[in-house]
């Protein structure tokens, strides 16, 4: 394993869309592992693959000690709404208001290819969303309440 760099906005290859992943083999593997062990050295929640330069549709989280892998993820179901903070590894120290589903349940596939549903909620919800964001290139600040400045402050190389 090994740990990666984080891209960090506005690096123009956050704002990509990742492709589909159709080879589940030990490339993906190492890839996966990287990317938990950069998420876990730089304190996050969850990471996807093109926060690391890779453009694929693959996200690494954990919620509350609990360890997933989300391979080409889609969201099937959401319920109600939720408020609150986020931040970003990509975005840095900066955090801003964004309105999630409460409650999702996404279909994806584990490292092996394994096809899967799981219903969570709360930050469950939030993280998975704000992950399969990064997936189409769309990053927090681009849905939260004061983004529009930080990006007009921020948004030049």
């Amino acid at each position: 394993m090994a740990k990666r760099k984080v891209l960090k906005f506005p690096d123009e290859r956050l704002r990509k869309k990742s492709k589909e992943v159709t080879d589940f083999d030990d490339e993906l593997n190492s890839l996966l592992d990287d990317m938990r062990e950069t998420m876990y050295a730089n304190n996050g929640m969850g990471l996807a693959a093109p926060q690391v330069g890779v453009l694929i549709r693959a996200i690494v989280m954990d919620i509350n000690g609990c360890y997933f892998e989300l391979i080409n993820p889609k969201i099937i179901a959401e319920e109600g709404s939720q408020t609150d903070d986020e931040g970003c590894l990509s975005v840095g120290s900066f955090s801003d208001k964004v309105t999630r589903p409460y409650k999702i349940t996404v279909r994806a596939q584990d490292r092996l290819g394994y096809k899967y549903e799981i219903t969570g909620e709360k930050y469950f919800a939030r993280c998975v969303c704000h992950e399969m964001d990064h997936l189409d290139g769309i990053l927090f600040i681009d849905k939260s309440e004061h983004g529009k400045e930080y990006i007009e402050k921020h948004g030049k190389k």
